[in-house]
C-alpha cells in the first residue's frame, strides 16, 4: 500500500481525511480512530483480549506524527498515543468504517457501555 497523498485534520480536530492516490478521500472520525486504535492497549495480544473502549464521543486529535514511510502515530486529547496506524490499516478503516462502526456500537450495547462515559 502506498502512502496517502494527504492527511488532513479538521479545524475542530474531530475528523481525519485520508486521501490515497487514485482514490476518493476517506473521512474517519477521531472517535472511530480512537476506539479502533491498533494499539496493544485496545487490541490486546489476541482477539479475546480486545477491549471495547467507551466514552470517546468527544475525543479529538492532538497531533499526527510520521512513523517511517509506512504509518503515523496519532495522539488524542485523552493522551492515548500508542497506536501505529499503518497505511494499510487506514485504507482498511476507510473501506470498512461503516461495518466496523456498527460492530463497535453493538459491542457497547452488549456490554452496557456508552459513547459518553
Amino acid at each position: 500500500m502506498s502512502a496517502p497523498k494527504e492527511l488532513r485534520v479538521s479545524k475542530d480536530r474531530k475528523l481525519l481525511t485520508v486521501t490515497f492516490p487514485d482514490h476518493a478521500p476517506f473521512e474517519l472520525s477521531a472517535e472511530l480512530l480512537r476506539v479502533l486504535s491498533p494499539s496493544a492497549e485496545v487490541q490486546g495480544h489476541s482477539p479475546e483480549q480486545r477491549v471495547t473502549v467507551p466514552g470517546k464521543r468527544n475525543v479529538a486529535i492532538l497531533k499526527i506524527e510520521p512513523v517511517g514511510n509506512y504509518a503515523v502515530r496519532i495522539t488524542f486529547d485523552d493522551f492515548h498515543d500508542t497506536g501505529i496506524f499503518t497505511w494499510n490499516y487506514l485504507h482498511t478503516l476507510g473501506h470498512e468504517k461503516d461495518a466496523r462502526w456498527q460492530a463497535y456500537l453493538g459491542e457497547l450495547a452488549q456490554k452496557g457501555l456508552s459513547r459518553d462515559r
